[in-house]
């Protein structure tokens, strides 16, 4: 429900504030106090565009800003859905717009698009008024007041929904695989020219390191033959100036020292190690000295061999690894072309099995929409016989369509007629803007128990009538705010009189400026408006006594019909 909406400098408003009650909203005045400005401020936090024309003479920015108290699964949805702070049952949106025209949207201190500000509107608000019937008149209205009307259809619909995708998804494999194949031919030659190009290769992963490492090796090595004599020669020569020959001169000298003094025991040790060490790697040079060769035509091979691998890094990836990798696509590719006829079979079992579990779906949807359309045809009938119009026929008709779509294999058209003698025919041929108002109202009234939208708006739907209808308009009004919330501007007393909460908008004049306000009538405040209402400018006791009686008899009608 909304909680509270507060206005900034939109038009004549200056600031207001309304505290809203459950159930029914009332909001009178005279004509031109500024009753649309309330239903253009909801209309902002619903998405709909702005202008800086609307910013208050001498206001520099109009704000908007309403609270609710959401108990929706929907609405949380959709704020997880948005990444919007959802950490209780209260939502906060924001509009403001400034003077330069930027646009400020919050929801829940979160900035947002006009995209989704729009989104949650529809989840949260409800407007009836002439221009909203005329959504009455498209065909997908007709069938979602079908789609609405029950709690079954939300399980019944998910269901379609899912093995229509499924459907869909097949029909492309299909579709995709069988424009592919048109192409096959050129395709696998060009394939396997590919795979056989680099089968011929015959790469490893990690082959272009060990060719480096060779090519680096043997394209120095009379380098490496003369540093490894020289190594050699400083290590082990025979000469008396050898780094083992001094090392085993030291040897022997720690050796006569250590016999006269043990402090030169783990010197000679390190020594002896030292050597040890040494003498080693000497073997080691030695060896390796003994098998150098340069060999050019290895090195050549091994050129040729980094060349291609290259290349092929070139053409099909930038390391080996992208190369192979790309080897393993074409090899499943390939595979998949010479196997097409049997994947080709398998796509068709897939769709006909999608087809079938779709078409079940379908029949089951549309048999749950004949059986309710048929009910609701009857409830809906029953409502505009008690809204003025005794001749009226109504009736939702399931038309079938020629394949599937997203909402079905079936649309939805009301046929109409408001006179005797009559036949119906569709909706949008026949009905003036009076008897869309009453039908739209006669919907609501109907549909309002398993509706999800929480809050409801009422614009004026009462223009043009009077007595017993009226009286029967006030009475659907109030019906539908046992089940949600609504807000409901009128100027028939037969409906202010039912509501919960009443509410007077006038305005005044303030240092030459004219300011609409709004006020919550107390019970004898409402007692005077409802007799103002009724008789006129000029209150008499005798109008007094007549808006009591309407009053009482109401409250009466209003506790009828919550029994019921």
């Amino acid at each position: 429900m909304l909680k509270t909406l507060t206005v900034w400098n939109l038009a004549l408003i200056e600031h207001i504030q309304v505290h809203f009650d459950e159930g029914l909203n009332i909001f009178t005045g005279e004509t031109g106090a500024g009753k649309s400005l309330l239903l253009g401020a909801l209309g902002l936090l619903m998405g709909q565009r702005s202008n800086t024309d609307s910013i208050r003479n001498g206001g520099n920015y109009l704000r908007v800003e309403a609270v609710y108290d959401i108990n929706s699964d929907k609405i949380h949805a959709f704020l997880s859905d948005n990444a919007i702070i959802d950490e209780s049952n209260e939502l906060i949106v924001v509009r403001q717009v400034n003077k330069n025209g930027k646009n400020i949207i919050q929801i829940n201190g979160c900035q947002v698009t006009l995209t989704i500000l729009k989104a949650l509107g529809e989840l949260t608000i409800d407007i009836h008024g002439q221009n909203e019937n005329q959504s009455l008149l498209r065909p997908e209205a007709q069938l979602a007041i079908i789609d609405c009307a029950s709690p079954n259809f939300a399980s019944c619909i998910a269901d379609y929904t899912a093995k229509y995708r499924h459907y869909i998804a097949a029909q492309k494999n299909l579709e995709q695989k069988l424009t592919d194949s048109q192409n096959y031919t050129n395709r696998l030659d060009m394939l396997r020219w590919q795979y056989n190009e680099i089968n011929t290769l015959a790469v490893n992963p990690d082959e272009n390191i060990h060719l480096e490492e060779k090519i680096k090796k043997l394209s120095n090595s009379e380098k490496i033959a003369d540093l490894v004599k020289s190594v050699c020669t400083t290590l082990s020569n025979d000469t008396d100036i050898s780094l083992l020959t001094l090392l085993s001169s030291i040897q022997k000298n720690l050796a006569s020292l250590e016999k006269f003094d043990k402090h030169f025991a783990d010197s000679k040790t390190t020594i002896d190690d030292i050597y040890i060490q040494l003498q080693e790697i000497s073997y080691d040079v030695r060896d390796y000295a003994d098998n150098i060769e340069y060999d050019p035509d290895m090195l050549n091979q091994l050129l040729h061999r980094s060349d291609d691998i290259e290349r092929l890094c070139r053409k099909y990836g930038p390391t080996i690894t992208d190369v192979l990798n790309y080897q393993e696509k074409i090899k499943a590719e390939l595979n998949e072309i010479e196997n097409h006829d049997i994947i080709i079979t398998e796509l068709r079992q897939q769709l006909t099995a999608a087809t079938k579990k779709l078409q079940a779906a379908a029949v089951q949807l549309k048999q749950l929409r004949q059986t309710t359309a048929a009910k609701l045809s009857q409830a809906i009938k029953a409502q505009l016989l008690d809204l003025g119009m005794p001749n009226a026929q109504f009736n939702i008709q399931i038309n079938d369509l020629k394949d599937y779509t997203p909402n079905g294999t079936e649309t939805a058209q009301i046929m109409f007629c408001a006179n005797l003698g009559e036949v119906t025919k569709p909706l949008q041929k026949v009905v003036s803007g009076g008897e869309l108002s009453r039908i739209a109202l006669a919907i609501k009234t109907v549909t309002a128990a398993n509706d999800d939208l929480g809050i409801m708006v009422f614009d004026e739907i009462d223009s043009g009538i009077g007595g017993k209808t009226a009286q029967m308009v006030a009475e659907r009004i109030a019906k539908i705010a046992i089940f949600k919330q609504v807000l409901c501007v009128t100027h028939l007393p037969q409906i202010a009189c039912m509501a919960d909460a009443h509410f007077y908008i006038d305005k005044y004049i303030q240092n030459n400026h004219t300011i609409t306000r709004i006020k919550q009538l107390s019970a004898g405040e409402q007692l005077n408006e409802i007799a103002r209402m009724a008789s006129g400018i000029d209150v008499t006791p005798a109008s007094l006594d007549n808006a009591m009686e309407m009053i009482n008899n109401a409250r009466l009608k209003k506790n009828q019909l919550k029994k019921n």
